[in-house]
């Protein structure tokens, strides 16, 4: 039957991830090594993919006990338990890993954490392989859910769990719009749980172009195994875009009604082999009568779908690998000197450690993880050695340029460190290793702001200026800094009241006050704000720098006037606790006039000794007695607290003594 002309897409990420066919490899080396080899579990979740081991001899077994003597057993890649792993260890029988290395890091977080005594989460199904060999294990309390649904009926069931300490991880294969669903709930209702995504990255690549095609298709094919969780996934996320059939073989096809589609998307699971994509392919094709457009726009024809053994096609994929093209890989080891990374070819690939990073404060060992997908660029080609040489320095610095240009383009901040400082401004280094020019009076907001300070600190800055031929940018920290003033500012002004209290920083100083930042926006405390006692400069109370407490004291027309001086630590306050009129105080002349001599009674406070106050005779002028820096005895006779007055004595300490001397004589 003809459907007439349809366009069809075939997403790039189609079939096998780099964790299927590393397992597929291991099987493959061991065969040429080992006459007998058997495979725990089935290898990956294909049934093609197992019959066409079996026929070359490859038994599928389900524990250690049975593998025959002198057999090479290769560990599939969903992992198997420590229990498992001890088994084979103590029966001394040849092993091949093939673990994929994301499922091992899943094991090792969730051993970490259950160690650490935390409860866990893990969002997957109970029953795949993959979550057996991680929870089999655990000595902590641990759930697991494969969906919204079944989350919250663990949380409804478990209260108690919200005061303890949760950690939450999802199953490799997890489908990534379910997982942020649950995550969004989780975070409602348990505050303190830590979250660790361990969904493979080609799961989440494949997803996503999945949705996307899925979203421009009338129907979407999904070509893999029912038993395969990531396949399975693969065809829940298109479903809500259009109609989506999961099918797994060329004959399956036949079953589907194509009337009225003008396109059809086809993807394929990770453990889905190239043979069985392009039997469905071709045959779709034929149905068709067309040719079949995939992803990236390239045309095969009919022609092109012949049959190619494992081999075959996996050799044809690596003949594309040239030197500086882009490929991903899985870190799968960390030496003294080198990083070893697979990236699905005969030949091993490693990253010297002068190629991992542009940053010489990474320490490539420490910042490697093994497991963790990295991008980097093939260098080297040893046919002899068998080796190739790749850079991840590299490939940071291109995408890190490409991000330089869609920050100009998309005005978006970027984030550097400034590595120098130069004529006329400073370099600050991204990540990747890209060196932006920033203008001095770009670089702060005033001239009396020093470049140096900003030496070796982070900065945000929008590129203003590029020129791609150079490949080189100018940047704007002060445009950023405008920017963040400015809603600052805003979001100030709609709550601003007097009599806020702020903490702010001391910015400048002028004779008659001290500008202070109080969180984007600048206030002024006015000299007499700054002190109960008199003084000249603001520099006698405050440094540039200082952080400082104050409160709104008036705002009008857009000027901010702030307060310093606590009513606590007013004088007059302080002398209604300390003094009282009668007391005798011993005090220092601090000046002189005309009608008497004024003496500090607390700082802040200065007394009059009237001139007929300051001895028992008439004097002419209060030098003939005193002097300024003269310490004397007085006694308080008034205070005025609403003039602001405080009158002492020196005679009313002298007077009775001479009256008792005049009546007795």
């Amino acid at each position: 039957m003809g459907y007439g002309r349809c366009e069809i897409i075939v997403a790039k990420t189609a079939g096998f991830c780099f964790g299927v066919r590393r397992a597929i490899n291991a099987v493959e080396t061991a065969l040429k090594e080992s006459d007998s080899v058997c495979t725990l579990g089935p290898i990956v979740h294909n049934n093609a993919v197992v019959e066409h081991f079996e026929k070359k001899g490859v038994r599928v077994i389900d524990n250690p006990s049975q593998a025959p003597d002198n057999s090479t057993v290769v560990i599939r890649a969903h992992g198997v338990t420590k229990a498992v792993s001890k088994e084979l260890d103590s029966k001394g029988i040849n092993c091949k890993d093939a673990t994929c290395p994301k499922v091992r890091k899943l094991q090792q977080v969730v051993d970490e954490k259950t160690k650490e005594g935390y409860v866990v989460f893990i969002a997957g199904d109970k029953n795949h392989p993959e979550i057996i060999g991680v929870i089999s294990d655990s000595t902590s309390e641990y759930y697991t859910f494969k969906n919204t649904q079944e989350l919250q009926k663990v949380i409804d069931e478990h209260p108690e769990l919200v005061n303890k300490h949760i950690f939450v991880v999802p199953q490799t294969t997890f489908s990534i719009k379910e997982w942020q669903e649950c995550i969004k709930i989780i975070n409602l209702v348990y505050t303190n749980a830590t979250i660790f995504d361990t969904i493979c990255g080609a799961t989440e690549e494949k997803q996503k172009e999945a949705i996307e095609i899925s979203k421009k298709s009338d129907k979407m094919i999904v070509i893999g195994s029912h038993n395969s969780a990531n396949t399975v996934k693969l065809k829940e996320v298109c479903q809500s875009n259009c109609p989506t059939h999961l099918v797994e073989s060329a004959s399956d096809i036949d079953k589907i009604d194509f009337t009225g589609c003008s396109c059809v998307g086809v993807t394929a699971g990770a453990s889905t082999p190239d043979g069985i994509i392009k039997e469905v392919l071709k045959t779709m094709s034929d149905l068709f009568n067309e040719k079949a457009e995939v992803a990236n726009g390239e045309q095969l024809a009919t022609s092109d779908f012949e049959e190619m053994s494992f081999a075959e096609a996996l050799e044809e994929s690596l003949k594309s690998m040239s030197t500086d093209q882009k490929i991903k890989g899985v870190i799968v080891g960390i030496s003294p000197n080198e990083i070893q990374v697979d990236i699905e070819r005969k030949h091993a690939g490693y990253i010297p450690y002068s190629e991992y990073s542009y940053d010489p404060t990474v320490d490539p060992a420490k910042d490697a993880k093994i497991g963790d997908v990295i991008e980097v660029i093939i260098m080297k080609t040893n046919d002899a050695e068998g080796t190739v040489m790749l850079s991840k320095r590299r490939v940071d610095a291109a995408n890190a340029w490409n991000d330089i240009i869609s920050a100009h383009e998309e005005g978006t901040i970027v984030e550097a460190t400034v590595t120098d400082v130069i004529k006329g401004g400073v370099l600050a280094t991204t990540k990747g290793g890209v060196r932006v020019f920033i203008p001095a009076s770009l670089a702060v907001m005033s001239r009396s702001e020093s470049l140096e300070s900003l030496l070796h600190t982070k900065v945000s800055f929008k590129v203003i200026e590029v020129n791609k031929p150079r490949r080189r940018a100018v940047g704007s920290i002060k445009e950023v800094i405008k920017n963040e003033r400015k809603e600052l500012e805003e979001k100030f002004w709609s709550t601003a009241q007097v009599g806020q209290v702020y903490t702010g920083v001391v910015k400048s100083m002028t004779s008659y006050g001290a500008f202070v930042d109080i969180g984007g926006v600048d206030g002024m405390i006015h000299i007499s704000e700054l002190s109960w006692k008199r003084i000249k400069h603001p520099s006698e109370i405050l440094n540039i720098g200082d952080t400082v407490e104050v409160y709104i004291k008036s705002l009008d027309d857009n000027k901010i006037s702030l307060g310093y001086k606590k009513a606590e630590d007013n004088p007059w306050e302080v002398l209604k606790t300390t003094y009282s009129v009668g007391d005798v105080i011993t005090t220092k002349i601090v000046g002189m006039t005309s009608f008497g001599a004024f003496a500090q009674i607390i700082p802040g406070i200065d007394g009059l000794i009237h001139i007929s106050q300051i001895a028992d005779r008439h004097i002419e002028k209060p030098q003939d007695i005193l002097s300024v820096g003269e310490e004397v005895t007085a006694k308080i006779t008034e205070i005025d607290y609403d003039k602001k007055r405080v009158s002492i004595s020196i005679r009313a300490l002298i007077e009775p003594k001479d009256e008792l001397t005049d009546s007795v004589e």
